[in-house]
């Protein structure tokens, strides 16, 4: 006896007609603010001559961490310039800022929302294991429908992917606040706003700059895949290379990657041990 099989494939596509049916103006707008905001800070990281945008990354390395980033930052973004891969990296790193605000600027809200909610906890950490748990390449599918080819369906598809470890990190933070200081500030007659942005959130920030970081780090990986669906950038050089059969070309763009995630790595975590400290 067959088992009749369930259309759950079919569901999901009438789901995303009718949502970029109902919801076309949305998306629309949303993808006018992203193409906007790309532009503008392309724009200007293009305009800085290479010497002084990496002279301003180094002054960056040097205020956060020291002598030693300092040295690796000028010596792999030198790299990347004499490679001829500069602009290509410009491209990323814009993608990637603006796919890590947003990411965040969501997360965060949502994460704290989580943390002083149980009921609200219970529902969406088992929609976090699910969205870390889907294949990245999964997240293309639906951002073409909605927005085409090109660099707004790579930062829908990024914030998407690159946003739970912010949500878990900073719900994980202040549920992990001692109790003794949640007590004491009731007992000094605190308000439930000021133990949140006076005790609760201060006491959980290194947690939650962990979680930024991981979302930076995620967000540089959908990027580069999401040169599969037309986003520029390094990931745009590593598919033009597999196409053209190109390793050594592939190669070079996978050795930006590194340095550029690298980089960003060691800058968000010379903050958080910054705030440690």
């Amino acid at each position: 006896m067959d088992i009749p099989r369930i259309p759950l494939g079919d569901w999901i596509e009438t789901g995303l007609d009718w949502l970029t049916t109902e919801f076309s103006g949305v998306t629309r707008g949303f993808a006018n603010i992203t193409v906007t905001a790309i532009d503008a800070l392309n724009d200007v990281l293009i305009w800085l001559p290479e010497w002084t945008l990496l002279a301003i990354i180094a002054g960056i390395c040097w205020s956060v961490s020291g002598i030693r980033l300092t040295i690796g930052a000028i010596a792999g973004l030198a790299l990347i310039w004499n490679m001829g891969l500069w602009l290509p990296m410009i491209e990323t790193l814009t993608l990637v800022v603006i796919a890590t605000l947003v990411a965040v600027v969501i997360a965060l809200p949502v994460g704290i929302l989580a943390a002083l909610s149980e009921r609200l906890y219970k529902l969406i950490m088992p929609m976090l294991d699910f969205m870390q748990t889907m294949p990245a390449f999964v997240y293309l599918i639906p951002a073409i429908p909605f927005f085409g080819i090109g660099s707004t369906s790579a930062i829908f598809a990024t914030v998407i992917f690159s946003m739970p470890p912010a949500i878990r990190f900073t719900t994980l933070g202040i549920r992990q606040v001692p109790v003794e200081l949640i007590e004491a500030s009731d007992a000094y007659g605190a308000t439930r706003s000021q133990k949140l942005f006076k005790v609760q959130l201060p006491m959980s920030l290194p947690t939650v700059m962990a979680g930024i970081n991981q979302t930076i780090m995620l967000a540089l990986s959908m990027v580069v895949i999401a040169a599969m669906i037309g986003a520029d950038g390094l990931g745009s050089e590593v598919w033009r290379a597999i196409q053209r059969l190109r390793p050594g070309d592939g190669f070079e763009a996978g050795i930006a990657v590194v340095i550029l995630a690298m980089l960003l790595d060691r800058i968000t975590q010379s903050l958080r041990k910054k705030r440690n400290a």
